[in-house]
């Protein structure tokens, strides 16, 4: 046998196995994949075929514990068990593999463990009847009774686990065959329990992750290359695997719907979708380090990896670090988008010191010029937008140019009378500013998008110029020229993407070359927290057939993924692309309690009663547990509250947690990107959520009443999808309309 260069890999969910081993076993396993990789074939490892198998081995970690491995060819191995050394080697027909015929991933199953786990949930049977004639009781119909053998192979089942799934009757027996059996075994059981039928179940769960060519089920070395084939995907993850507290799993297994996004090869801008704890940022850092692994030996930061806010951004630095370490890290530039755009206005304004303020400081600054003005025609918040979305956001120059410009989705229609007043307004504003030193990010924006823009049309020109002289460089043309430049970046890549500027857009379009793999964003606009409605294709980012969407929840449970869903109920949402968005599809495998309703008498009783509930969690962190509130005065109440009873309470600001020893407490501004294992929502009172204001809106402006009613859901949506474990909702007086449906299941 050629031991000169042994590959070792870990699948799936043995990871999980390798977790529950004693320390000292851990130890060993990673002493073994040293020694196994030197060579397999050393005494002391002892491998050895199992009996009347062809490919299954097992090999000698310690005194007590055996690998069980698949020999995939000569010098590529995979482990896909590690056992106590009794229970390898007796009643081997348990152990089953295959290459699944539909994904043509490789998948182990142990019969017996399921079998095992199914049995443990099973309910105990009830007490003997007395000799005197009983009615004899139906037996409960299977759960998968109208789906046939073929039906669930068809769909991806494990062909060996067909039989138990067979003896199936409740959900909890189902969750026992769940916990170990292969991922898509259960993503599949699933959905067809939550009453999916076939064929939707066939479109949402089984393509997207359908091998593209026939599948050869004895070809195993080519069946470990599939993304269906969840792996280590290196040797040096499966020695930090090994190595660490824990597995670290988003770097080492992707579900392969996301291997196939980070490593396809697009033809222009490609956009990924999908619903709160997808993977969706998991994704887009992959993706990442898979174009720096395409990029030429160099030191340049080529790939821009940018989001919308300072706090997510340093997320984004650590998570990146973690993945590929100091050297994938020098070749990219993470960046705000903000912060990005401040830097092209400084980079070309280099004098300037002006400030530039918040919407929070925008909205103070209208309100107190129109008070100035003695203005009631108009309100503040609706003046803002219009600047922002439309003048900014448009680029329009003139009045003139204001009297021709689209308002699509505005809201109310304005005369051309009107415009004229809103367009002087706007104007006294900008000089508002100016005289006051300040400027808003969404100027910035405007400003840098404009810059680049101009870099971008001054490239062009001189490729112009090279092409009408035969391709040659012309050194009188281009010295001192634009001849010199190139554009910032090769990639970009974009998370929370549904919430950047039409600014930030134009700009990101500029700087980077109209060539394949340009621009890959991430997003769901269903979490949507601004008003920054855009249409990509209107800004030249083309993603029409470069579009794909995750479905599967890592994070939160079925139980308040319903409960999450309901809050979208009657709501539809964009793809950033001027078509529907849905959450079709979107589905968990984990499983947990229902979310709890509290209601209260009031303010003081709610901010009472959460004070109570978080005491009796005394089994878990403090910063494992946030409230999420709709004020920051309300946020402020309840951490007093918190204190007078001896409860710690951490503020989380714009940049994220202010520390982490206590409760975390904020608004639903504040919970994007974070995530808890417990999660409380208060004051989920109608005229909070969503705001009296908005509720106005309905006789005064319908469309812009039905978008501030959405952005209020999509907060909500948000709130409840940051727990991982159980969900708490507190509300005073009438609740909001938002939790109909859950009140009402």
């Amino acid at each position: 046998m050629n031991t000169t260069s042994v590959t070792l890999r870990l699948l799936d969910k043995a990871d999980k196995e390798i977790l529950k081993l004693p320390r000292t076993v851990k130890g060993a396993l990673y002493d073994f994949q040293h020694k196994f990789k030197a060579n397999p074939q050393a005494t002391g490892l002892q491998l050895k075929q199992l009996k009347g198998d062809s490919r299954l081995w097992s090999a000698r970690v310690n005194d007590e514990y055996r690998a069980l491995l698949l020999r995939l060819a000569d010098s590529d191995w995979l482990i896909v068990s590690v056992k106590h050394r009794k229970e390898v080697y007796e009643n081997l027909d348990r152990l089953s593999y295959g290459i699944n015929q539909v994904t043509g991933g490789i998948e182990y199953v142990d019969l017996q463990v399921v079998e095992e786990s199914v049995l443990r949930r099973t309910a105990p049977a009830p007490p003997t009847p007395t000799p005197r004639a009983q009615p004899e009781l139906a037996q409960p119909e299977p759960l998968f009774a109208r789906f046939s053998d073929h039906q669930l192979t068809d769909l991806g089942v494990a062909e060996p686990l067909v039989p138990v799934i067979r003896t199936l009757t409740t959900e909890e027996q189902l969750l026992g065959l769940i916990e170990y059996a292969p991922q898509l075994t259960g993503e599949i059981l699933l959905s067809l329990f939550d009453g999916k039928s076939y064929e939707e179940v066939l479109e949402q769960v089984t393509a997207p992750v359908a091998a593209p060519e026939p599948v050869d089920t004895e070809d195993f070395q080519t069946a470990a290359e599939r993304p269906a084939t969840m792996v280590t995907t290196t040797d040096e993850a499966l020695r930090e695997a090994l190595e660490g507290e824990d597995f670290g799993r988003w770097k080492v297994f992707l579900h392969p719907t996301q291997s196939k996004l980070v490593e396809r090869d697009y033809s222009g801008p490609a956009r990924v979708g999908g619903g709160p704890g997808t993977g969706k940022t998991i994704v887009a850092l992959h993706r990442v380090k898979h174009l720096v692994e395409q990029l030429p030996q160099g030191r340049n930061k080529q790939v821009l990896l940018t989001t919308y806010n300072k706090n997510l951004a340093a997320d984004l630095r650590a998570r990146l670090l973690e993945l590929g370490g100091e050297q994938l890290l020098s070749r990219v530039d993470i960046s705000h988008v903000d912060q990005l755009a401040l830097r092209v206005v400084r980079g070309a304004e280099p004098g300037s010191t002006k400030q530039t303020i918040d919407d929070n400081q925008v909205l103070r600054e209208w309100r107190a010029m129109l008070d100035e003005l003695g203005e009631r025609t108009w309100d503040a918040e609706f003046l803002h937008d219009e600047w922002t979305q439309v003048i900014l956001g448009q680029a329009v120059a003139s009045r003139t140019d204001y009297f021709r410009a689209r308002r699509a989705g505005r809201g109310r229609n304005i005369t051309r009378s009107e415009r004229a007043e809103i367009w002087q307004l706007a104007e006294k504003f900008t000089q508002r500013l100016d005289r006051l030193g300040r400027q808003t990010w969404a100027q910035v924006a405007e400003r840098a998008a404009r810059l680049e823009m101009e870099r971008e049309r001054r490239m062009q020109i001189v490729e112009q110029q090279r092409a009408e002289h035969g391709g040659l460089d012309n050194i009188h043309l281009q010295d001192g020229s634009a001849g010199w430049l190139r554009h910032r970046y090769r990639h970009i890549v974009v998370d929370e993407a549904q919430d950047l500027r039409p600014g930030h857009w134009k700009m990101l379009r500029a700087m980077v070359a109209r060539d394949r793999n340009d621009i890959f964003l991430v997003g769901d606009t269903h979490q949507r927290i601004y008003n920054n409605q855009v249409t990509l294709g209107s800004l030249g980012i083309n993603i029409r057939g470069r579009s794909a969407k995750l479905t599967l929840s890592y994070r939160t449970t079925r139980q308040i993924l319903g409960s999450a869903l309901g809050v979208l109920s009657g709501e539809s949402f964009d793809d950033l692309d001027g078509n529907a968005e849905t959450l079709a599809g979107y589905r968990s495998v984990l499983s947990g309690a229902l979310p709890e309703l509290h209601p209260s008498a009031d303010w003081e009783a709610e901010r009472e009663a959460i004070t109570e509930l978080i005491s009796q969690w005394d089994d878990i962190p403090l910063e494992q547990i946030a409230i999420c509130v709709p004020t920051n005065a309300m946020a402020q109440q309840v951490a007093v509250s918190l204190a007078q009873s001896g409860i710690r309470a951490v503020e989380i600001g714009p940049d994220g947690p202010r520390g982490d020893d206590g409760v975390h407490i904020g608004t639903m501004f504040r919970f994007k990107g974070l995530e808890y294992q417990r999660m409380i929502i208060a004051g989920v009172s109608e005229g909070l959520v969503p705001r009296t204001e908005v509720i106005g809106m309905q006789r005064t402006d319908a469309l812009r009443y039905r978008r501030e009613l959405q952005r209020a859901r999509s907060l909500l949506f948000v709130a409840t999808t940051r727990s991982r474990d159980s969900l708490a909702i507190f509300w005073h007086g009438t609740p909001s309309r938002f939790l109909a449906p859950l009140l009402a299941s």
